[in-house]
């Protein structure tokens, strides 16, 4: 099941030697807004004060900093855990929007987490307790702003009900790409036509970057409203060769882009505000491989299967891409089917019929006993009755089997830990 591109991943290890903040460390369904380079001191104002250079990052539900010394842990403060968040040594209750000549900025807060130390993957360290940070930022001028973005995002993280945040965050984050376009000076060239330009977001395994998509007559660009991990991806119309239209939190809002045909990740896989904004891009992308490139329906990938040219491998995963399936979404996630039933055998007769499975029963009903015991429960159920209370398909039963290979991912998904060790290393 370990479908993620080992180019993907070479190239996530090249930026973790130079950068080590990544989107994975944020909380899921959280937004990465701005940076800022800054000095976080310690022992203010003590005989032992040390500033440690590095970027804090405003997050939409929480504060991170990172150093610049690898051997440094990285810092990350959840908004809902602050007490107070305001310039450094101010008083009063005006205190955050008095005129200060300081560029430091205070957060006292009962909870810290602390990641990457020397950059080695591991649950993260937290440390509890009524503490105050203080970080200095590099343009003084800019922590009034800041300053009243944390406290805009702090009230949404106290607010009660769940709902109430999101839609707080989504309003702060629709406000911020109201004011911002894409900057067309990202052009590769001054002849390039603008065709449209919209709000979207970038879908990677657990989180999405939001921003703005451009397309012109020879180019789709995606530009990032933080700038990460790089401030444009262009992607040349010309180098297109598969595009699909995809569901995403099952609102039909997804397209996933291939420049190739033998990669099994896509190149670039966008999630729009709007159904028509995605439409219309699909039809513009569509009407132009019309003329370049050859049509890929199941049918043709099956012939190319009969004759050898695809792989077992390759031809269910084209079949899983057809069938809505993506690598970069883990509640979708490609599977393979189960076919085999001998699993005693040196080797395969495969003209015996009793060598593969019954294929007119889900998976679940081949185990006699085990079906007896979930129609007994099925009839002893109230309505609405249900056979299977589990989905095959879903983000924890995905990342037990990618664990070793993207263990970021699991600890995204668990909140800065493992799974249950019994449970990850046992065989039940």
């Amino acid at each position: 099941m370990a479908f993620i591109r080992k180019k993907r991943r070479e190239q996530q290890l090249q930026l973790y030697s130079k950068e080590r903040f990544s989107l994975l460390l944020l909380n899921l369904e959280e937004y990465y807004f701005e940076q800022h380079t800054a000095n976080h001191i310690q022992n203010k104002g003590g005989q032992n004060e040390r500033k440690i250079r590095g970027s804090l990052k405003i997050c939409s539900k929480s504060v991170i900093f990172e150093p610049d010394v690898i051997s440094q842990p990285i810092i990350k403060i959840p908004l809902r855990d602050c007490i107070k968040i305001g310039k450094h040594g101010e008083n009063g209750s005006n205190r955050h929007f008095a005129k200060a000549k300081s560029g430091e900025i205070s957060l006292i807060f009962s909870q810290v987490y602390f990641i990457k130390e020397h950059n080695i993957v591991a649950p993260y360290k937290i440390e509890r307790g009524k503490m105050e940070y203080v970080f200095e930022l590099d343009v003084s001028g800019k922590v009034e702003d800041v300053v009243e973005t944390l406290l805009q995002l702090h009230r949404a993280s106290r607010l009660d009900k769940l709902g109430d945040q999101t839609a707080m965050i989504t309003a702060i984050l629709q406000s911020r790409l109201a004011r911002t376009s894409f900057d067309k000076n990202r052009f590769q060239s001054v002849s390039e036509k603008l065709h449209m330009e919209c709000k979207a977001e970038m879908v990677t395994p657990l989180v999405t970057n939001p921003g703005h998509v451009c397309i012109t007559d020879t180019n789709l660009y995606f530009q990032p409203l933080n700038g990460y991990p790089k401030p444009v991806v262009q992607i040349t119309l010309q180098d297109v060769r598969r595009i699909y239209k995809r569901r995403h939190g099952l609102m039909p809002l997804g397209l996933e882009v291939f420049c190739t045909e033998d990669d099994l990740c896509s190149d670039i896989y966008l999630k729009f505000y709007e159904p028509q904004d995605r439409d219309d891009l699909y039809f513009y992308i569509a009407t132009y491989l019309e003329h370049h490139v050859a049509e890929r329906t199941a049918e043709s990938y099956t012939l190319q299967w009969q004759r050898g040219h695809l792989s077992n491998y390759q031809y269910l995963l084209h079949l899983n891409n057809l069938a809505d399936r993506s690598c970069n979404d883990l509640s979708q996630y490609p599977v393979f089917p189960w076919i085999i039933d001998d699993y005693c055998s040196a080797e395969l007769d495969l003209s015996n019929p009793g060598t593969f499975r019954d294929l007119s029963r889900p998976v679940g009903a081949l185990n006699k006993e085990r079906l007896e015991r979930l129609l007994t429960r099925y009839q002893e159920m109230p309505e609405p009755k249900f056979m299977y209370g589990s989905h095959y398909s879903s983000p924890g039963y995905v990342l037990f089997y990618l664990v070793r290979i993207a263990p970021e991912y699991m600890l995204c998904l668990q909140n800065g830990r493992f799974d249950n060790a019994d449970r990850m290393f046992n065989r039940f």
